[in-house]
């Protein structure tokens, strides 16, 4: 029973942080202009980093409230190969499968409800180069982040506030690190999603 419970979590937590996660981009240019800082560039890599920082360190505390969901397989599976957590290769049998869902459930969410105004917006990652270059680009970034949350959350500092500034700052670089190759997703729930949904 846990395993379905931990299922239906995945699935409701990344429904709802692909709902949210796709207005990243409306949110930080509607920012940036709100401040009349469009000409400084540092403004929209500021604004984005500030939005993903808000948005790990309140969904941190949603993925406890529902039970320790996560919207990530990767990070599910690198928890587990590293013996934390209370995951099985039968829960994750069941947790992969309801991330996808719920991933795909999110994106079809959000194109219903943005404005057609900001649809152009919307978007996931999207192979701008050689499928060999942008799998390899993926995977190796898709390591790295792995990597690093691993480091952030059981090495680095407790404080859940830094480890969410340092989640954010890692996420905006390693995303602009990616962004002339797929404009990477890391996460395997989100990679083929938008492709499907729009």
């Amino acid at each position: 029973m846990g395993a379905v419970k931990a299922a239906i979590g995945d699935a409701v937590f990344t429904f709802m942080s692909v709902f949210v996660s796709s207005m990243f981009g409306l949110f930080t240019n509607l920012i940036v202009t709100a401040l009349g800082l469009q000409t400084l560039v540092w403004a929209p890599v500021l604004a984005n980093t500030s939005l993903i920082f808000t948005f790990v360190f309140l969904f941190n505390f949603l993925g406890e409230f529902l039970g320790g969901a996560t919207f990530n397989p990767t990070g599910t599976a690198s928890f587990y190969a590293a013996g934390v957590g209370g995951d099985s290769l039968f829960s994750m049998a069941l947790r992969f499968p309801a991330q996808a869902a719920g991933s795909v459930g999110g994106a079809l969410a959000i194109l219903e409800v943005m404005p057609v105004q900001y649809k152009h917006m919307l978007g996931g990652p999207t192979l701008q180069v050689d499928l060999q270059t942008g799998g390899l680009a993926e995977g190796v970034l898709t390591f790295l982040m792995t990597f690093a949350v691993l480091v952030i959350i059981l090495k680095g500092p407790r404080s859940s506030l830094v480890q969410a500034w340092f989640l954010a700052t890692v996420t905006v670089t390693l995303v602009s690190a990616g962004s002339t190759y797929t404009g990477p997703s890391m996460n395997p729930a989100f990679e083929v999603l938008w492709r499907h949904a729009m």
